[in-house]
């Protein structure tokens, strides 16, 4: 009796063991088969917990560079340049998250404009002490509607995640470590978008049908701007326009769920940098180098006819005839002047832009033309009145432009002391749905071939998601900030006063002139300047350190003092960029640049170490033994060639001239996309 009982128990508890085996092993095999991109492992988890590796490649997007040094030599472009002072310098990489309000910049004591934004946007402390795994967060249904939010979250509450928090105007510090975290709003999965419509559709993206062209966003501060998107069947009618572009579908294929990672790009494109606190001239100079094999754009979910030409493009300016001397171009100023010439001619000949219509003033299309922000209103002026590289057929361009003011979406937008981005990127957000909803052209390359032109401090943080794809225009170039190389263009600051005569008051004395060592006047905006003044102000009579400048009759203002002085200090304020770089060249003052982690304009073309000053900002209480160590030749080629480069940085009020200062970015943007343009 006791055996029979214990043999019984044996097979029940056999029982009981198999059958959740087989459970298992049911539940593996029918997600095996029915999730498209084969993850089997967010479903054996809670909405969920999936555990990742930190270095993992899928979550990086690309594998990292280091940079290569030999001596002070660094290799770009198949030129050597080389600078005087690029020391291996480690500080503490702290910055402020104060945001300024610098209609004062140049140091004159004036009325302000506009609102006085006291308050910044803080991207939130990170940690540099972070474990080895992490946790990726997805949503419900991140993996089988792509892109469908969760957790019955607004779009609201998605940017306010992802934008981080505000704080007061203290002069709050934080740290800029690496960041490791890649969740950001609901779904963190996008970065595979690409490979799973190319694997699981077989076929690009449908092109959306057009809407209403009158359709644009209200502007109040309070208002929904909320642009739903559609759900458009594969066989829907196109303009013509879009027709030159997209492929033709059969009457089989399903509709597509156009969500918001359909449409807009990864969470956030990590830029490629070392991870010291201090990126230098010479590493930086390694980073652009490397950037045309490290960066890799979107590949277009189908083939135009565009492509083949920038590949053509890129083919020639990389064999392009060996040029020695040159009439319009001084050869010392350029990384490789035979490469910049031939893709100069290249952009004269076969640019074409296509400028997007839609949108209300002021935000869009409205140009502001004075002060420190005008390079983004100028050149939005000069392109959209542009009939040589503006095209009405969106299905020739080669580019297309985003054409909105960073200025007056913020003067528009943000509500005082809030300390809050919310609705300014959600504007973006809904601008760039309204766009893609009606065109094909962005969800081709999800904005790889889109590009903006902002000048704000707070342009790189409220375009770092929706538009990373974008190639960006920055006057906040901060290369600690998500400036990415082979991407991302360095926007000269341009300090217009007067709109009607941009080129007044421009050059300045002769070398034997030049009574002044060095000069700076201006607000004691960030951490820098004050330190600045500490070290220098009113104690040496060849250091002209000024805090604010007021304008007294019969002395010397701020212009005349720039015009006097060998060197120019171009220190940053709240964010690395200063307009006293363009300003120093204005007045031909050799630029001595005190900001760490600041790319210069043009850094694609311009080899600034050729006319220009770099010193740590570790360096400042050695300050004037570093200028005066440069000798007197040496200073004397800085200063002609910094008369020689000037071109590059002037507005012309009438017409655009060659080689100035909006066909200089218009051509950085039309070189980068050539060389994120690879073969198929």
């Amino acid at each position: 009796m006791g055996y029979e009982v214990k043999s019984l128990f044996r097979i029940e508890t056999m029982r009981l063991l198999w059958l959740p085996g087989i459970m298992v092993a049911l539940i593996v095999t029918l997600q095996c088969l029915e999730l498209p991109s084969g993850n089997v492992m967010s479903s054996l988890f809670p909405p969920g917990k999936v555990p990742v590796a930190e270095n993992s490649d899928f979550l990086r997007g690309r594998p990292s560079a280091e940079s290569e040094k030999v001596a002070d030599v660094t290799h770009v472009n198949g030129l050597n340049s080389t600078g005087l002072y690029a020391p291996n310098e480690t500080v503490n990489n702290t910055l402020s998250s104060e945001v300024k309000d610098r209609d004062a910049e140049d140091g004159v004591l004036q009325t302000n404009v506009g609102l006085n934004i006291s308050s910044g946007f803080d991207e939130g402390s990170k940690s540099g002490n972070q474990s080895s795994t992490e946790t990726l967060e997805l949503s419900n249904n991140s993996t089988m509607d792509f892109g469908q939010s969760s957790n019955n979250k607004t779009e609201t509450e998605e940017v306010s995640e992802a934008q981080g928090s505000f704080s007061p105007k203290n002069e709050t510090m934080y740290d800029h470590s690496p960041k490791s975290n890649v969740t950001e709003g609901n779904i963190t999965l996008t970065s595979v978008s690409n490979d799973y419509f190319n694997a699981s559709l077989g076929s690009p993206v449908p092109a959306l049908s057009p809407t209403d062209s009158s359709t644009d966003i209200d502007l109040g501060k309070n208002a929904d701007t909320n642009i739903r998107n559609p759900v458009i069947p594969i066989n829907s009618t196109t303009s013509s326009g879009e027709k030159n572009v997209r492929p033709s579908f059969d009457g089989s294929e399903k509709p597509v769920q156009m969500q918001d990672n359909l449409k807009t790009p990864s969470p956030e494109v990590k830029a490629n940098v070392p991870s010291s606190a201090v990126i230098t001239i010479h590493e930086m100079n390694n980073l652009l180098h490397q950037s045309h094999d490290v960066y890799h754009s979107v590949t277009p979910r189908w083939s135009s006819a565009v492509d083949q030409e920038l590949l053509a493009a890129r083919s020639q300016i990389e064999n392009a005839p060996f040029i020695k001397n040159d009439i319009e171009l001084y050869a010392p100023l350029y990384r490789n002047i035979s490469m910049f010439k031939r893709s100069y001619e290249l952009m004269e000949e076969k640019l074409k832009v296509y400028v997007y219509r839609e949108g209300k003033r002021p935000i869009l299309h409205l140009p502001l033309l004075k002060g420190i922000y005008a390079s983004e209103g100028w050149f939005m002026r000069q392109l959209e009145t542009n009939k040589k590289f503006v095209t009405k057929n969106p299905g020739e361009a080669h580019l297309f432009y985003l054409p909105f003011s960073s200025k007056m979406l913020e003067e528009a937008l943000y509500v005082q002391n809030s300390h809050s981005h919310d609705n300014l990127i959600l504007f973006l957000k809904n601008y760039v749905d309204m766009i893609a909803s009606k065109y094909p052209f962005w969800n081709r390359t999800e904005g790889a071939d889109h590009f903006l032109v902002a000048c704000h401090d707070w342009a790189p943080a409220e375009t770092k998601k929706y538009m990373a794809n974008c190639i960006r225009a920055l006057c906040n170039s901060d290369v600690k900030e998500g400036y990415i190389f082979g991407k991302d263009v360095s926007l000269p600051e341009t300090y217009v006063r007067n709109p009607q005569k941009p080129l007044r008051d421009l050059g300045g004395k002769p070398p034997s002139k030049r009574s002044i060592l060095a000069f700076f006047a201006g607000n004691m905006h960030g951490y820098l300047r004050p330190i600045l003044l500490q070290h220098w102000g009113n104690k040496d009579p060849d250091m002209k350190i000024l805090g604010n400048m007021p304008k007294v009759k019969g002395k010397m203002d701020y212009i005349q003092h720039m015009k006097s002085s060998k060197y120019c200090l171009c220190p940053r304020g709240y964010e690395v960029n200063s307009p006293r770089v363009v300003e120093a060249i204005f007045y031909e003052c050799v630029p001595v640049i005190i900001s760490d982690n600041f790319v210069p304009p043009f850094f694609e073309v311009l080899n600034w170490e050729s006319f220009a000053v770099f010193v740590s900002e570790k360096d400042i209480p050695n300050l004037k033994n570093i200028l005066l160590s440069i000798p007197q030749k040496r200073y004397l080629q800085l200063r002609l060639r910094v008369k020689k480069v000037q071109q590059h940085f002037l507005w012309h009020p009438k017409k655009p001239q060659k080689y100035d200062i909006f066909h200089m970015i218009l051509h950085s943007v039309w070189y980068n996309r050539v060389f994120q343009t690879k073969h198929s």
